[in-house]
């Protein structure tokens, strides 16, 4: 079977170099093309060489249509209104498109399952990480049978992320709130200044905390009556979100249109 050939978005990036990367290294892909943002300094700069391998002869474009007339598949880390349009460009050309990209507002979402539905292969995460999402299986579970227990959501990112609660930070959120069967958006306590009054019960609060280099860290607090429990996860590497789309590439490339996550990829509905 030949190799996918995969274009990557927001190829000037952390994360697109990690992407590069993380296809150069995975038998069965090939970089077929990448992207970034109109006015990005990587523009024009040899792909490959820009993520630290040898030239690949690939340069970085801003020309979407072209970069995906030679592509199988899209691993798009990139930003929320360029994720949107790029779904609906994947979609009508039926490829699969893995999008790690945080910040999406509910419309955003929206708009990406939409184009899922129009015949496009998503798989979307807010976090690509296979340890991250067995935790948040976890979560869903502890969460469910620890009812009665204060839920507290503590994150921290590098002080370059502009993005806050992080996409995982909310993607732990939602699984909880699922496993209490109630919505996030109606349950969740982003801020806390001042005079606040005791805390409401039933609500899942989140800390945010930026600084240095920090990739990111995650934990989730139970907090009960004599006890706590903390269940989280650190990230040591980019290389580990990079991997986990690369199995999400391969995953959806045998699956027919739809919207998947990384429950789907992982088995874990």
């Amino acid at each position: 079977m030949a190799d996918l050939k995969v274009a990557v978005a927001g190829a000037g990036g952390r994360m697109g170099g990690a992407n590069i990367r993380a296809i150069a290294a995975t038998p069965g892909l090939k970089l077929a093309a990448a992207l970034d943002r109109p006015g990005s300094p990587a523009l024009g700069t040899d792909a490959s060489l820009l993520a630290g391998l040898e030239p690949s002869g690939i340069l970085v474009t801003d020309d979407v249509d072209a970069a995906l007339a030679v592509a199988d598949a899209v691993v798009d880390f990139s930003a929320p209104a360029a994720s949107v349009a790029l779904a609906e460009k994947t979609a009508a050309r039926g490829l699969v498109h893995i999008i790690g990209t945080t910040g999406c507002t509910a419309e955003d979402d929206a708009a990406i399952r939409a184009a899922a539905l129009a015949g496009g292969r998503i798989v979307k995460a807010g976090n690509f990480s296979l340890g991250l999402n067995i935790l948040a299986s976890l979560v869903k579970q502890a969460a469910a049978k620890l009812a009665e227990y204060d839920i507290e959501i503590v994150e921290m990112h590098h002080n370059r992320k502009i993005d806050a609660p992080s996409g995982t930070a909310l993607m732990l959120g939602e699984a909880a709130a699922a496993g209490r069967n109630i919505s996030l958006a109606d349950h969740a306590v982003r801020v806390r200044d001042g005079i606040t009054g005791p805390r409401v019960p039933g609500t899942i609060g989140f800390a945010t905390l930026r600084g240095g280099t920090v990739i990111g860290d995650h934990t989730v607090i139970l907090a009960g009556p004599s006890e706590r429990l903390d269940l989280g996860h650190v990230a040591q590497d980019r290389s580990l979100f990079a991997n986990g789309a690369m199995k999400a590439l391969l995953w959806a490339a045998g699956k027919p249109a739809g919207f998947y996550t990384m429950n789907d990829v992982l088995g874990l509905n």
